[in-house]
């Protein structure tokens, strides 16, 4: 969404005291725990920009809940898997050799406006999965980041299971469930088929960068936005406008072990 079309996508402009009105009309209260996806376009135009978000969040969920995000960072894996663009052959050794490594406190993520400003924050902690990091704040925001596993990546070992454990919820402001990080969590869970794949990245370890293979599932969004529907037909959630966009509220736990059960008899 461009500027203009920002402008006029709403009648007044999107703000720290309107989102936070917005997202307690939702259901989000002090000393909640949830984890946001987000898309800063899909609000309208937002006086302050990414701030505003995370300002209204903070507020609303206070330093008594926890606020968590996806802060992945996807170009931090093995130049051989890359398709969007692709490179050349005869970079992918020269890429594995000398790109930098993941910091969590130097390292951009790359899913969103909202996210990047997040993780800069005070007090805003960060995963060390170099690839799909989350970042928390909050009362939990330590328990939630610690000892994210490199393999199995969205697993049992990352924040995600938790998330789950904290009975978190999941807000989406202005996306869909093809973000859904939370039904990765399912499919890692599931008895279905699946390939196993491996992956690489530079991390630092002990003051040395290294580079690491690591061993995940092979993670699949094609069916989400079904999964995401039969979810929200059958079990809900709340809906509401949060800005220009619409957000929802669900429950991680409802989600995750449907989604179990969904992908179990469809996939």
């Amino acid at each position: 969404m461009g500027e203009e079309h920002a402008v006029e996508s709403v009648d007044d402009p999107v703000t720290v005291p309107s989102l936070a009105t917005d997202l307690r009309e939702l259901g989000l209260e002090a000393g909640d725990t949830v984890l946001v996806h987000s898309s800063l376009s899909a609000l309208g135009w937002v006086c302050g920009g990414p701030p505003a978000v995370v300002d209204a969040l903070q507020e609303v969920v206070t330093d008594a809940g926890t606020i968590a995000m996806p802060t992945h960072s996807g170009s931090y894996s093995d130049p051989a898997d890359w398709s969007n663009p692709p490179v050349p052959d005869e970079w992918e050794e020269t890429i594995r050799e000398t790109m930098p490594p993941y910091r969590p406190a130097v390292t951009p993520t790359q899913v969103g406006a909202i996210p990047e400003c997040f993780r800069t924050y005070p007090e805003t902690r960060r995963s060390a999965h170099p690839t799909v990091s989350f970042a928390a704040w909050g009362a939990e925001a330590e328990s939630v980041v610690a000892d994210h596993g490199l393999d199995d990546r969205l697993g049992d070992g990352s924040p995600l299971a938790r998330l789950y454990d904290l009975n978190a919820g999941v807000l989406f402001l202005g996306v869909g469930h093809d973000t859904n990080t939370s039904l990765h969590l399912a499919e890692n869970r599931a008895d279905i088929p699946i390939e196993r794949v491996t992956d690489g990245a530079p991390i630092l370890e002990d003051g040395r960068r290294r580079w690491v293979e690591m061993e995940n599932i092979a993670e699949d969004t094609d069916d989400f936005a079904d999964l995401g529907a039969a979810f929200e037909r059958e079990v809900g959630l709340v809906e509401g406008r949060v800005g220009a966009g619409t957000g929802k509220l669900m429950d991680q736990q409802a989600l995750v072990d449907f989604a179990i059960e969904w992908l179990e008899a469809n996939r």
